[in-house]
């Protein structure tokens, strides 16, 4: 078969696949063009998900009746002043957006520079330009986009529903939004309207919004963060550990003020989180890369999507870093989720009345008259003296008080300054409920002390091998033939956490040493879940992830019991180690170890404010 060249409009339309996917594509291209010609309001406007109508409304430097002309052209560009494919400055460069747009779509121009007399129109059908015309416009450009696809049908049928075509336009905004803080912009979608006012140029102003991109109580739970290393300057706000969702979508990673979706980063930030995060949820970022544009390649993707950095490991270690130097010197802290959490939980009405079978007594009715209150009982009128009382809507008891039902508990006046305050009591032998000044705290201690434990060694493996205590009578721990294999093949690795093993006949290991961290532990109970563990992920795991895992599985065994008792002193002392640990907010697994209510929080449970 001869090689031909293809039509122009055949060729167009092929471009238009790599550039023009769905609706969504072409909202990001256009937007993506108002904000190189500088426009500092922009109006997105789409109409059954794009299918009928995308317009985008700036009101950018416009262009001029033969750079109009031009710009549907392919491979015209204002965007390469210098030819240079390694200094990109601007958000689009390649010359296809416009060109590929008008090729399967009803595309009109209507584009005004700041001195002209006039404005002037251009229309593209399909791929066919007419002449270019006046026309009457305000500064800027407004681009229509009408009948996407509808000259091809099968292209049309793949796309999603209206619904799910307005979700992926609005993404594409929210990230643009969260790029250019100073830029205000409107997005409508059949009628309703989502709008993200222009804020100042600062860190206050750009915290807002992102706030109104993730949602308003990200700057609640968001840390500042900015790191510099190399020429690589990395700047934003990462969410506290406990904040975080079921997803990726609310992760926003930004070079050069574009917004990419690459592998490299997002997997940094997973390092940078390792040990904060439950595995299957995902932190709340927004970070921003600047560079040098020579120093990264955005040329690597048809949506440009993607980018390639000249240094990929400076990148990856400038951000796991700066994630866990911002989370460690921002000390421990919980998400304000929790607080309203609690509230709605113990605001939230029973889930089931009691059986009828079982008559609940009734309870008894208080009176308040003057000098005492009175319950009414079968025999009569008891009056009550409850001197100390002094609001009348006080004395709506549903049980008889006591003389003085307050727990006789000396508190230090000092405590109740520290961030965790004073303890007060264990609940169920399993929290810790601790007094503020402004508050109370409810703390799970197992989780918290399993923190604690945990960090203490991963401390004591930075410092070299992990100090171990050889036991007096080595004892032996029976497994199958298999987790015998599985144990032997790491000893190397437990021995470097201070757990030494060898052999010990078929299906037996024989338990040496222990990591002196642990003190007194159940060595078979460990060695069965250290076994457990290598056979989940052993293999599977780089040497220093495996060894963080097991060092985990180690602080899970020391750390305090739920239904141990403690003393007052042992409770306070475990919250002044859990507020001295940058980490302690959350347990191994990413759970958090504290829950905070402020007096606030309390008057609003109690209907008081």
């Amino acid at each position: 078969m001869p090689i031909r060249l293809l039509p122009e409009t055949l060729a167009n339309r092929i471009a238009a696949g790599e550039v023009v996917e769905r609706p969504a594509s072409v909202v990001k291209e256009l937007a993506e063009n108002a904000l190189d010609a500088g426009a500092s309001r922009i109006d997105i406007t789409l109409e059954d998900g794009g299918r009928t109508l995308i317009r985008v409304v700036d009101d950018g430097c416009g262009m001029e009746p033969d750079e109009l002309e031009l710009a549907v052209e392919r491979h015209a560009t204002s965007k390469l002043p210098g030819d240079d494919l390694l200094d990109i400055r601007w958000l689009g460069f390649r010359g296809e957006a416009l060109p590929s747009i008008a090729s399967v779509s009803h595309l009109t121009i209507l584009s005004r520079t700041a001195g002209a007399a006039s404005a002037h129109r251009l229309t593209v059908e399909n791929g066919r330009k007419a002449a270019i015309e006046p026309a009457a416009g305000a500064v800027g450009t407004r681009i229509d986009v009408a009948g996407l696809f509808a000259a091809l049908p099968a292209r049309l049928k793949f796309l999603k529903s209206v619904r799910s075509e307005n979700e992926a336009a609005s993404e594409i905004v929210r990230r643009l939004a969260a790029a250019r803080p100073t830029i205000d912009f409107r997005l409508s979608l059949d009628g309703r309207t989502l709008r993200f006012p222009a804020q100042e140029d600062s860190a206050e102003g750009r915290l807002r919004r992102l706030g109104d991109v993730l949602g308003a109580d990200f700057s609640g739970n968001a840390l500042p963060l900015s790191a510099e290393r190399e020429g690589f300057r990395l700047s934003g706000f990462i969410g506290v550990p406990t904040y975080n969702r079921a997803t990726a979508a609310h992760q926003l990673l930004f070079v050069n003020s574009r917004p990419v979706k690459d592998r490299l980063l997002m997997g940094a930030l997973r390092a940078g989180y390792m040990d904060y995060l439950p595995r299957e949820r995902h932190a709340v970022v927004a970070l921003f890369f600047d560079i040098d544009p020579s120093d990264v390649d955005v040329n690597v993707h048809p949506a440009k999507a993607e980018v390639r950095f000249r240094d990929a490991a400076l990148a990856r270690a400038l951000v796991v870093s700066a994630i866990r130097n911002t989370l460690s010197s921002a000390g421990p802290r919980v998400t304000s989720e929790g607080a309203d959490f609690v509230t709605r939980a113990f605001a939230a009405p029973p889930s089931s009345s009691p059986p009828a079978s079982s008559p609940q007594p009734a309870a008894p009715r208080w009176s308040p008259p003057r000098g005492g209150y009175t319950r009414a009982t079968a025999h009569g009128t008891l009056a009550l003296q409850t001197p100390g009382f002094g609001e009348d809507e006080q004395a709506g008891f549903a049980i008889e008080p006591s003389a003085d039902a307050r727990a006789d508990a000396a508190v230090s006046p000092e405590l109740l300054h520290k961030p965790l305050g004073a303890a007060k009591a264990q609940v169920h032998d399993t929290y810790i409920l601790a007094q503020t000044l402004d508050g109370v705290v409810l703390v799970d201690m197992h989780a918290a002390h399993e923190r604690l434990v945990l960090e203490r060694i991963k401390r004591a493996r930075a410092d070299g091998p992990v100090p171990s205590q050889a036991l007096l009578v080595p004892e032996v721990v029976e497994l199958g033939p298999a987790e015998t294999e599985r144990v032997l093949a790491s000893s190397e690795a437990l021995a470097q956490l201070g757990l030494v093993v060898e052999g010990f006949g078929p299906g037996a290991l024989l338990v040496r040493e222990t990591p002196a961290a642990l003190g007194t532990c159940d060595a078979q109970a460990l060695l069965r879940d250290v076994a457990d563990g290598l056979a989940e992920w052993g293999a599977a795991l780089p040497l220093s992830e495996r060894l963080d895992r097991l060092a985990g599985t180690f602080a899970c065994h020391h750390s305090i019991r739920a239904g141990r008792r403690l003393k007052p002193e042992e409770m306070n002392a475990l919250l002044r180690q859990i507020e001295a640990e940058p980490a302690a907010a959350q347990c191994n697994h990413g759970r958090p170890t504290y829950v905070t209510l402020s007096r606030t929080d309390l008057e609003r449970l109690f209907h008081r404010r």
